[in-house]
């Protein structure tokens, strides 16, 4: 290659890496919890207890350890304004909380000591209904319900859910493998030995890479026009090889019926995906971030560092993106 070609490629590269900047880093807490309720207002949750939470756009945090739940990995967050939020504890038992004072105490709204309880994931539509979703107990998929923005839960009867294939489970990656599918239904992903897609009582193949318990589909975003879901995008592959850029990612314009793979797919594993507009996505994972300006079909790589979790503002444009070693970044 010609060493003016090469500069060139060089330049590029470091432009486009500049996009990402890390606002703090070096605290003993591993980010898979992300919620960015505006510009200004930003939480966050992860193991060792921890839950932060920024009200500067991500200049200065205040850093709270759940009284406790010291050991607690909390996988999810979910906040609603400044004074509160929601977090999720994973195993047995498993645990949902509730602040309502900006996090300096927080109030025990679920518990669950079944053997085999896993939480992988939360979501919560604007009208306070909640989700949360857990690997599978008895065969079949986890679930608990919520109406009023996570103060009162109830599981939900195991007859009214699907089984689940041996090996078949949910990644508490990221927080995103649960999405509404729409303003009353929501839709999820699953991993493992089998990777398929839940939607309106029923598990369709997704074509992405599946087999092993580090395989599969980790996130799933939807892209809504006039109030209906227009495309689906599932992020995932292989964490124990997450440089291998095969089967991690797929899309769907017709509500899971059919998938298309991307003509140039992310450049490794990725464990969260996140729709910027109708048809910019960002996406991320322990090998890097990438862009796509085409609804999915071609990714461009933006950065090399690791995240596990990017997520947009609810009310606002801000991105902000979370990692290992309390490590948080935005989206210049």
């Amino acid at each position: 290659m010609k060493p003016f070609i090469l500069l060139l490629l060089c330049l590029s590269q470091t432009v486009v890496a500049q996009q990402i900047e890390t606002v703090t880093s070096g605290r003993k807490t591993s980010i898979r919890g992300l919620s960015v309720v505006d510009d200004k207002t930003v939480w966050v949750s992860g193991s060792n207890g921890q839950v932060g939470k920024s009200l500067d756009g991500g200049n200065s945090w205040t850093w709270y350890t759940v009284k406790g739940f010291e050991k607690t990995d909390f996988r999810d967050i979910e906040a609603f304004d400044e004074k509160t939020a929601v977090i999720m504890g994973i195993s047995e038992p498993a645990f949902i909380l509730k602040t309502f004072n900006g996090g300096e105490s927080w109030k025990l709204v679920y518990t669950d000591s079944t053997k085999g309880v896993f939480l992988d994931a939360m979501e919560f539509w604007e009208d306070g209904r909640g989700m949360v979703i857990g690997d599978p107990v008895d065969g079949k998929i986890y679930m608990a319900r919520c109406v009023d923005f996570g103060n009162q839960w109830q599981r939900t009867e195991s007859s009214k859910l699907p089984v689940l294939e041996k090996g078949e489970a949910f990644f508490a990656s990221s927080g995103t493998n649960v999405r509404p599918l729409n303003f009353e239904e929501a839709c999820l992903v699953t991993g493992g030995m089998k990777s398929r897609i839940y939607i309106r009582g029923r598990l369709t193949d997704i074509p992405v890479l599946q087999g092993g318990e580090s395989k599969g589909a980790n996130s799933v975003a939807v892209w809504y026009r006039k109030r209906k879901p227009e495309r689906i995008v599932v992020v995932g592959g292989d964490f124990a090889q997450d440089t291998a850029q095969a089967g991690n990612c797929a899309y769907s314009t017709d509500m899971g019926r059919s998938w298309k793979l991307p003509a140039r797919g992310p450049y490794g594993y990725r464990s969260c995906v996140e729709f910027l507009g109708e048809k910019t996505l960002i996406t991320c994972g322990t090998s890097g971030v990438d862009i796509s300006r085409d609804g999915g079909n071609h990714f461009q790589p933006v950065t090399g560092e690791s995240f596990h979790v990017v997520r947009r503002a609810k009310n606002g444009s801000a991105v902000f993106l979370a990692g290992s070693n309390g490590r948080i970044a935005r989206l210049k």
